[in-house]
């Protein structure tokens, strides 16, 4: 990874899906390692694997690396690259092709966690070459594959402030992460002794009210 910034987005998007999918056996998500896409050449022909990829139709375990010929001829369907000034020529070029013309990934993406541009592109079977994907119009980029969206989010991230690429759900929630769920239920149990707590004073309040009203009878029968 080019950066801190760099490895913690990558690592933000592989654990934000994997945590939403968490009951789901039929997918794989990994980043920064090796596809091997030709058996022919065994693995002369390799490539530095993306940043990020997601493969559908497939078993959710560990792998040291993703062997098309030993997965069904399975490939990526989504591709996401980090781009960096010592890797965008790569990513826009060698990368773009291979992921266009050999290995068919259907929705590819480029962000630069740095600058926080990011650009989508579809792929064109006909052609084997990709066009561009514009936005919707709240800025976000839909990724049919997998029947989400991604868009750019301000977080802390692993004690990073920052814009984040994120995840986003149809109805444009962010998937969260084990640290965003951590810091959710904190507030969930804050809120709630608040609460509880302004209940109980409440309660003790009327409890002397109601104290001092019956003492208040007592005296007038009393007199």
């Amino acid at each position: 990874m080019e950066t801190e910034r760099h490895r913690k987005q990558m690592t933000l998007l592989i654990e934000t899906l994997e945590s939403a999918w968490r009951d789901r056996t039929d997918f794989y998500v990994g980043g920064n390692m090796f596809i091997y896409f030709s058996e022919l050449q065994a693995k002369k022909n390799d490539f530095r694997g993306p940043d990020v990829f997601v493969v559908l139709d497939t078993e959710r375990r560990e792998r040291k690396s993703w062997v098309v010929w030993q997965e069904g001829g399975r490939t990526p369907d989504v591709v996401i690259e980090l781009v960096s000034p010592s890797t965008e020529a790569i990513d826009r070029g060698e990368k773009m092709r291979t992921y266009a013309k050999l290995l068919h990934v259907a929705a590819y993406y480029l962000f630069d966690p740095l600058s926080g541009v990011m650009e989508a592109y579809a792929l064109d079977m006909a052609s084997r070459s990709y066009t561009v994907a514009p936005p919707d119009a709240d800025g976000t980029f839909p990724c049919p594959p997998l029947g989400l969206k991604l868009g750019v989010r301000r977080g802390v991230y692993q004690g990073l402030e920052a814009d984040w690429l994120r995840w986003l759900d149809g109805e444009g929630r962010v998937l969260s992460s084990a640290e965003e769920d951590a810091r959710a239920a904190r507030e969930q149990a804050r809120a709630a002794a608040e609460q509880a707590e302004e209940e109980a004073r409440r309660r003790g309040d009327m409890e002397r009210q109601l104290a001092a009203a019956l003492a208040e009878i007592e005296r007038l029968k009393r007199g």
